[in-house]
């Protein structure tokens, strides 16, 4: 299989505003937010379709979801944190965590528009933990 966007960005062969990183997976925002604090959640081991994971990869991925999902919350300050789990675009299982007042706001936003990553980086720097 050849190695995706998101492999390259776990790598630090792309830049990515990164929020979270373990053993097991990876944490960066969407560069083409639905909403600010739309942030990704990826294992580290580059597998397609996220029922393919071994279950090791599998419970660390929604562990690690979780545990973001709680820290982002506060910060962002909306009534929820929305998921989706689509499988498509990028061939690296990867979950969506999507700060939302509503469900009617669980979409993904254009991918066409320049990212504006000066906002990015801050809200990345405001989001970061270990």
């Amino acid at each position: 299989m050849q190695d995706s966007i998101f492999t390259k960005i776990i790598r630090g062969e792309i830049p990515c505003h990164k929020i979270y990183e373990d053993e097991h997976t990876f944490a960066f925002l969407d560069i083409h937010p639905s909403m600010p604090g739309h942030t990704l959640v990826i294992p580290k081991r580059q597998v397609e379709n996220l029922w393919d994971l071994p279950a090791e990869d599998y419970h660390a991925l929604w562990d690690a979801a979780q545990k973001i999902a709680l820290h982002i919350h506060p910060i962002i300050g909306t009534a929820r944190i929305g998921v989706i789990v689509a499988g498509f675009g990028v061939p690296h299982t990867h979950i969506h965590l999507m700060p939302i007042n509503h469900s009617s706001e669980l979409k993904e936003a254009p991918q066409d528009i320049e990212p504006d990553h000066e906002a990015l980086a801050q809200l990345a720097e405001k989001l970061r933990f270990q």
